[in-house]
């Protein structure tokens, strides 16, 4: 399973770096964020983690353990405290995420190549 995981985030790494260099098509972009496994923060009580900026709630993902760690390091986290995580394929995370309100996805933020998927891009995964 890790080793699935980690090819799927590999493409959607893949064409992120190609959106950033210009080259990227959505359709495949979209495509690879729904069959990668990211990496979706815990509440206590075991929800996906949201945060709501703009009217609209946000789900941060990861696309490794190592850019989880990364973005709790740069919000000042306690590193003696667990940080727990759940493995979500990209097309279900929106369902995962429980919410009513539009709810968009970002990926690796605050990382070196971070990705948005807005609600509109996003309701077709979490419906699917």
């Amino acid at each position: 399973m890790v080793r699935n995981r980690d090819q799927g985030c590999a493409a959607l790494r893949l064409e992120i770096a190609a959106f950033y260099s210009g080259f990227g098509q959505p359709n495949t972009l979209c495509a690879a964020f729904e069959q990668a496994v990211l990496l979706g923060p815990l509440t206590d009580d075991g929800r996906l983690y949201v945060s709501e900026f703009g009217g609209v709630d946000w789900v941060c993902t990861f696309t490794s353990v190592q850019e989880f760690a990364r973005n709790m390091t740069a919000r000042g986290v306690e590193p003696e405290h667990a940080y727990r995580y759940q493995a979500v394929l990209g097309q279900r995370i929106i369902g995962a995420a429980q919410r009513a309100r539009p709810t968009a996805v970002a990926v690796d933020i605050g990382g070196a190549a971070p990705m948005a998927f807005p609600p509109e891009l996003t309701v077709r995964s979490g419906e699917g």
